[in-house]
């Protein structure tokens, strides 16, 4: 069974693990619909992107749900 030879430090620990710390999620407002959203996604209330229309959302009627 493998063991470590010396104890890893604090700070040899910490560097190593410097790449897994969480960062800011970049959101911006629509500017159609005033919901935040990702920048560089479509919108998913309205389906549009940079002020065009690329989804077209199916309205679901009474005799499909049921």
């Amino acid at each position: 069974m493998a063991v470590p030879k010396k104890k890893t430090s604090k700070s040899r620990r910490n560097m190593r693990r410097s790449h897994l710390a969480l960062g800011k999620v970049n959101v911006i407002v629509d500017s159609q619909t005033g919901e935040y959203k990702l920048p560089h996604h479509v919108s998913s209330v309205d389906g549009t992107y940079n002020n065009r229309q690329v989804v077209t959302k199916k309205i679901e009627t009474e005799e499909e749900v049921a």
